[in-house]
């Protein structure tokens, strides 16, 4: 495949994507790759963890040893959005207040509103 083809594929999917996602702003962020290398590292790592309890759902494994384990997989997710919400202030939100844009700090507050919930 052609990398223009790719692309074309990749922006149809993400227009599925925001058509079927009422909740996204629809924005955009062009991360640094090292960023994205990070990010994608942690889900796949989660993912694993995903699959082994699902391995252990199956096998019939005790209760408590699938409760550690899911603990283990939000502990995961956690470490993984408190990166991404960093990132995002030291870029995004940093970027718009100097930029003059304060409402910014809005969103800021709504996001961590629903964070912890």
């Amino acid at each position: 495949m052609t990398n223009a083809h790719n692309i074309k594929e990749n922006n149809q999917s993400e227009k599925k994507f925001q058509k079927n996602c009422p909740e996204c702003s629809h924005k955009h962020k062009d991360r640094d790759p090292s960023e994205i290398k990070d990010l994608m590292n942690r889900l796949k790592r989660i993912e694993g963890q995903v699959r082994g309890v699902e391995g252990m759902v199956e096998e019939g494994a005790y209760c408590p040893d699938i409760l550690i384990q899911v603990s283990a997989i939000s502990c995961a997710l956690n470490s993984f959005n408190k990166v991404l919400l960093a990132n995002h202030v030291k870029t995004c939100v940093a970027d718009k207040v100097r930029s003059g844009d304060d409402e910014v700090v809005d969103e800021l507050v709504k996001v961590l509103q629903k964070l912890m919930k």
